[in-house]
């Protein structure tokens, strides 16, 4: 029986690895090896217990630090592993530090790689995500992509027809398959909510580093919230920064603790609008039928502009973005099959493991 090691390293990843895991049981010998990138149980742990995710066959503890003090760890840890469990495939996931680590230690000891998100690209090389996906796509044996967009930049890009397969997004399978417990009345008892809402998820470096940035942000974050209380489950990276900024200085800002899978998805779907700066969340909101106002000058998934509910605004284009979207008819939610992109229908985990056992059995 072929093995198959998985490599999962933070909360994006884990939604994206469980309908995988779960399609190529008992077909192959599968490791599942979580290297660490995020350590704190609220965004790792959880996910796991709420998504039936297996435990974890090894746990390489990397931790937290600079990129190339958690690529390098990672990739120690890891090739020590590769070593000695002589996988026959790999399976990376999306675009983190653990992504780019797995694909270069496989790729050394020429060990092939399938990249499960491969083609993203938001074209910023200041994102460091944006080096992940290029350099994890070149060195990948199978991309596997989530929308048609993506089939294109690989092309152009010199990768193989061959090596590219359009399997939809696994991320939706988890999502739709947990659907019935995103509860929306528990999520606005928790926070205190009687009435409509917003939510705002923020991490990107270029709106949580620089200090002017951040002070921008924080203040339409507070006009925001003139509008309508604003729900912000706030990340650990450039949680110091914004609220020495004054993010708590306004009584409808709400901040909690990063939630766990389901409680964060019942407060997204139970949202009149989400402002983010998150990949993920553009595709969730889409899906769950949620305007979602993106807080970048660029996406990596324009198919959730294309086939979906997100616009992308910046942060100055926030608050004109916003009325419009508070003023228009509500949107159907879920938004039906026929309004979401092509493949998001819960199906991208078969598909991936199909093209995975078709690959190793003509091998």
């Amino acid at each position: 029986m072929s093995r198959v090691l998985h490599i999962t390293g933070a909360r994006p990843n884990f939604p994206k690895a469980a309908p995988v895991l779960a399609a190529l049981e008992g077909s192959v010998e599968q490791v599942l090896v979580h290297t660490g990138q995020h350590y704190d149980d609220r965004l790792s742990r959880v996910f796991f217990d709420e998504l039936g995710l297996p435990e974890p066959d090894l746990n390489l503890g990397a931790g937290s630090g600079s990129h190339a003090t958690q690529t390098a760890a990672v990739m120690v840890g890891l090739e020590q592993v590769f070593l000695e469990r002589q996988p026959d495939l790999v399976v990376v996931y999306g675009d983190i530090n653990s992504t780019l680590a797995a694909a270069l230690v496989a790729a050394k000891l020429l060990i092939p790689v399938a990249h499960v998100e491969a083609g993203l690209r938001s074209f910023d090389p200041t994102m460091p995500e944006e080096v992940n996906r290029r350099v994890t796509d070149q060195l990948s044996d199978l991309l596997l992509v989530t929308s048609a967009d993506a089939v294109g930049h690989l092309a152009r890009e010199g990768i193989a027809a061959g090596r590219i397969h359009f399997t939809g997004n696994p991320m939706i399978d988890t999502l739709l398959k947990h659907l019935d417990r995103f509860d929306e009345a528990a999520a606005r008892q928790r926070h205190g909510l009687s009435g409509d809402y917003l939510v705002a998820t923020l991490h990107r470096p270029s709106n949580v580093d620089d200090p002017a940035a951040v002070a921008q942000l924080v203040s339409v974050l507070h006009k925001a919230a003139e509008r309508m209380p604003v729900v912000i489950p706030l990340h650990p990276r450039g949680r110091a920064g914004l609220e020495a900024a004054g993010l708590l200085e306004s009584s409808g800002v709400v901040v909690s603790d990063p939630l766990p899978y389901t409680a964060f998805l019942g407060l997204v779907r139970g949202a009149a609008a989400v402002l983010t700066d998150s990949g993920g969340v553009q595709e969730e909101a889409s899906v769950l039928g949620v305007p979602c106002l993106t807080m970048r000058p660029n996406t990596e998934r324009p198919v959730t502009i294309t086939h979906g509910t997100n616009r992308l605004v910046g942060v100055e284009g926030v608050l004109a973005a916003l009325d419009e979207v508070l003023d228009a008819p509500p949107l159907e939610r879920p938004a039906p099959l026929e309004k979401r992109p092509p493949l998001w229908d819960g199906q991208a985990g078969p598909r991936i493991a199909g093209v995975v056992l078709d690959w190793l059995a003509a091998r």
